[in-house]
């Protein structure tokens, strides 16, 4: 048997830092590519009903073993509501809490975001999670269990499922908030269906506060997030004209790229790792909350 040392060092916590909203613009798909090629990010969340997603896959092939590739399941994008099955994020909200979406509907939009996704990646994603967190609220949850179970049979391993839960200990109201629209619930179902969940989740904020904010930010999600947990962010390589997050996401692409989030990771005994088919912490099915 092998006796660890009492002194000795031990591991560094293995983490996946995720870019969200891959392809919603040209400098948020360049940032994310950028920041992948670095080896700043771990994860890449493309939102597929963009106009861009075909001609900006290309820009991730050069990483793609390097990095997780999810699908950023969309509801509340303008890209979304131009589908046909879109709204803004209150009227999502209230839907799931008023009743819930209907769930064959549902079925349907999540296939064809798949059918999306593979037919410009050319293969399934490593993960799926929700713009504006989504994925968790009532008849889209059980939806997407169903989907992914039947769809992916026959896999090896399944896509896993980002839960947008924060740690716990971690005080963040809007997290807590985000949270309840689902996440017990869909850990529930995931458990049920044997499917696997990263239930940790750190990253939100309220985009104010500039490069500075973000960064310190970053240092209390680094210190909070456990192992094998996930924290999201939003870089762009410049700011787009029209998104009204583009000057944040250009502030978190310089932080991320530089080398004060290098030093941060290593002050936290972290480094950044694939989910959990490569080896990632939870690679089981999400135990259920009492």
């Amino acid at each position: 048997m092998t006796h660890r040392h009492p002194h000795a060092t031990p591991p560094p916590k293995r983490i996946i830092i995720c870019a969200d909203d891959f392809a919603i613009n040209a400098s948020v798909s360049l940032g994310i590519a950028a920041l992948a090629a670095q080896g700043r990010i771990s994860a890449a969340s493309v939102m597929v009903l963009s106009p861009r997603w075909a001609q900006d896959a290309s820009l991730l092939r050069p990483v793609c073993d390097r990095i997780d590739v999810g699908l950023h399941l969309d509801w509340t994008s303008s890209c979304a509501q131009s589908s046909g099955h879109g709204m803004s994020l209150e009227a999502a909200m209230c839907r799931a809490v008023l009743g819930g979406f209907d769930v064959s509907r549902s079925r349907a939009v999540i296939d064809k975001q798949l059918d999306l996704f593979e037919r410009h990646w050319h293969r399934p994603p490593d993960y799926v999670d929700g713009h504006q967190h989504v994925q968790q609220f009532s008849g889209i949850r059980s939806a997407l269990v169903e989907v992914l179970t039947h769809r992916y049979a026959g896999l090896p391993c399944r896509p896993y499922l980002r839960i947008s839960r924060p740690p716990r200990g971690a005080a963040y109201p809007k997290a807590r908030l985000i949270a309840l629209m689902g996440a017990d619930a869909l850990i529930r179902i995931a458990h049920h269906a044997q499917l696997t969940g990263v239930t940790s989740l750190l990253g939100v904020y309220d985009f104010a506060g500039g490069a500075s904010r973000f960064g310190t930010l970053m240092v209390q999600w680094l210190a909070q997030i456990p192992n094998g947990g996930i924290i999201m962010c939003h870089p762009a390589q410049a700011a787009e004209p029209g998104d009204a997050l583009g000057v944040a996401r250009w502030q978190e692409f310089v932080y991320l790229g530089g080398i004060q989030f290098l030093a941060d990771l290593q002050c936290a005994s972290a480094e950044l790792a694939r989910g959990p088919h490569h080896g990632m912490a939870h690679a089981s099915p999400p135990h259920p909350p009492p």
